[in-house]
């Protein structure tokens, strides 16, 4: 216990001192905890709005369609089949108007009295009624109708006397065109031809409507809605989890450059603890001790976050019925917990094993380390301007900072690279929503809904990728204090070693934006695969070649303030310190 109170103490007061350094490893993991408390929260609840929508309606499990009745009459009677409703009547119409909107719809005729299979939901106002008709929710909140407005069909006046719901058909717009319920009396003065019969059907054993639906013409089982019905929340959940992949692989690279640029400045620390009678083994757990804590800290507050924004993320259609606030379960918080301990863990372990292992006369005597030289690179770099010969030389004084640069950025360029290709699906689809068919002005929800968690997703791994920008860049600056200031010993004016500085951390970003050109487009068709989606989709090509002049761009401004403020650093002060 004394050694844990002890390793805890040490821990939290490197925090205190510290705390810039560690709310920026609070930032990196609670992106990542929070995403993936979204995805695991919408996930676990993606199909619990069609269950509660087919529960309420005494949905059917499997609805069959025909142009004759007399065909449904005898499928009544097939093995299996427990109890029927109807057949019920339908009329496609082209002319239906509410207010200035003009769509097609789908009439169905149906009783004043409603059956025991199919029972509609009333959400606002009351049942077909003569000269009443009521409209699915979905297909309501497109045209904006509500109970009292007149709308037209076929020429006929009615009125709007209620919205409903139903698992008998899969909501507007995935299921086009919008449903509208009537009497079969007012179906009769339409006067128009009925186009086929509807027939809901209860079988008694639910989970075989698939194999029913097979073996029968014209009939559709629940499982085969209710997959159409939530597929914006399954897409919601798969956008969110790639996200969180993504996030996690920034995080990493984030806390690693972060642990590391902190164990150059922890360095004399190291020796105090060792010189004082701490083992190797005893150091590497205070350094690791202080990340997890961190790590901890992150994950409650994406669990809190994500719990809190699950419901704006992940709203069901609004033609079923939702329930209630997402529930955050024990084990998805396990999980969420154990991720934000992985990634910090796996950031963490090398450089805090490494850092124990630095001999303690090393770590006392301070943090200077001889450079790596290679005559092919100093005979290169010899050649270039100042600028370009001090970036070269930095950039590969740190290889493996470089790398995690370049793995960071290509990571965070291929998911805009990715949000750039589904942007134009989208577009294409959107596009196609248009006609007869739909409300003309209204948006499709499906495509809006992901539309904006990519956007928010992008928003994260973007920020991510800045903070981590920012990190490598205070990082390179803290290492090289030395080196450039014998530079500017040597001639190099500030000006030039501010070039050279971020020169360093351009090299890098140019091929990673290079990179997340064809990493991207690998992303968005496997994720196109996974969808079962066909097609090479509509990626505006025209765009992607601009990613790599915005990574440099976005870069240099990043790295622009820590970069100026180390080449401008008086050199006497450096050298005295060093």
């Amino acid at each position: 216990m004394g050694v844990l109170t002890a390793v805890i103490r040490l821990a939290l007061r490197d925090l205190r001192r510290r705390r810039t350094e560690a709310l920026l490893l609070l930032i990196a993991i609670a992106a990542t905890t929070t995403t993936l408390t979204v995805g695991l929260t919408v996930g676990g609840a993606a199909d619990r709005p069609w269950d509660r929508t087919r529960a309420a309606t005494a949905a059917p499990d499997a609805v069959a369609t025909s142009a004759r009745s007399a065909d449904l009459t005898a499928l009544a009677n097939a093995p299996g089949v427990t109890g029927t409703a109807g057949p019920y009547p339908t009329v496609s119409v082209t002319d239906l108007r509410v207010r200035d909107v003009r769509v097609a719809a789908v009439v169905q005729g149906r009783d004043t009295a409603t059956g025991p299979v199919d029972r509609p939901v009333v959400t606002a106002g009351g049942w077909v009624r003569r000269g009443g008709v009521v409209v699915e929710r979905a297909f309501a909140h497109a045209l904006k109708a509500r109970p009292g407005d007149e709308i037209t069909i076929a020429g006929r006046r009615l009125r709007v006397a209620g919205v409903a719901i139903t698992a008998a058909r899969v909501p507007y717009p995935s299921s086009t065109p919008g449903l509208v319920w009537t009497t079969r009396a007012d179906l009769r003065l339409l006067g128009r031809p009925v186009t086929s019969h509807v027939m809901p059907i209860r079988l008694a054993d639910p989970s075989t409507a698939p194999a029913f639906a097979a073996a029968h013409r014209n009939v559709r089982s629940w499982q085969d809605m209710g997959a159409y019905a939530t597929a914006e929340l399954h897409l919601v959940n798969q956008a969110l989890l790639t996200g969180t992949w993504a996030l996690a692989l920034l995080a990493v690279a984030c806390v690693a450059v972060l642990v590391g640029g902190r164990l150059a400045d922890q360095i004399r620390r190291v020796g105090l603890l060792k010189a004082v009678g701490a083992t190797p083994r005893l150091v590497a757990v205070v350094l690791l001790a202080e990340h997890l804590l961190v790590a901890l800290a992150a994950a409650a507050v994406g669990l809190f976050a994500g719990w809190a924004a699950a419901p704006a993320l992940a709203r069901p259609s609004t033609g079923l019925l939702a329930t209630g606030r997402p529930d955050l379960t024990p084990g998805s918080a396990v999980i969420v917990v154990a991720v934000a301990l992985a990634v910090t863990g796996a950031a963490t372990l090398v450089p805090a094993v490494r850092g124990a292992r630095t001999s303690t006369v090393r770590a006392l005597a301070g943090p200077a380390r001889a450079p790596r030289r290679s005559p092919r690179l100093v005979a290169l770099s010899a050649r270039l301007p100042v600028p370009l010969l001090l970036g070269v030389r930095l950039a590969v004084r740190r290889p493996r900072r470089a790398v995690l640069a370049l793995v960071s950025l290509a990571i965070t360029g291929a998911m805009v690279v990715s949000a750039i290709a589904l942007n134009g699906d989208i577009t294409r689809k959107d596009a196609r929503t248009t006609g007869i068919m739909f409300v003309p002005g209204a948006p499709n929800p499906v495509t809006e809904q992901v539309d904006h968690v990519v956007f928010v997703i992008t928003f994260a791994l973007l920020a991510l990728a800045a903070v981590n920008a920012v990190l490598i860049a205070w990082a390179t600056s803290l290492d090289s204090r030395r080196p450039t200031a014998l530079a500017r010993a040597l001639g190099a004016t500030p000006g030039q070693v501010t070039a050279g500085l971020s020169a360093a951390q351009l090299f890098p970003a140019a091929l990673a934006g290079t990179l997340a050109i064809p990493l991207g487009l690998a992303v968005y068709a496997g994720a196109r695969a996974a969808g079962g989606a066909s097609g090479g989709g509509a990626i505006p090509y025209a765009w992607l070649p601009a990613v790599i002049p915005g990574t440099l761009v976005a870069v240099a401004l990043l790295t622009a303030l820590p970069v100026r403020m180390a080449g401008r650093r008086p050199v006497a002060e450096v050298l005295r310190a060093e």
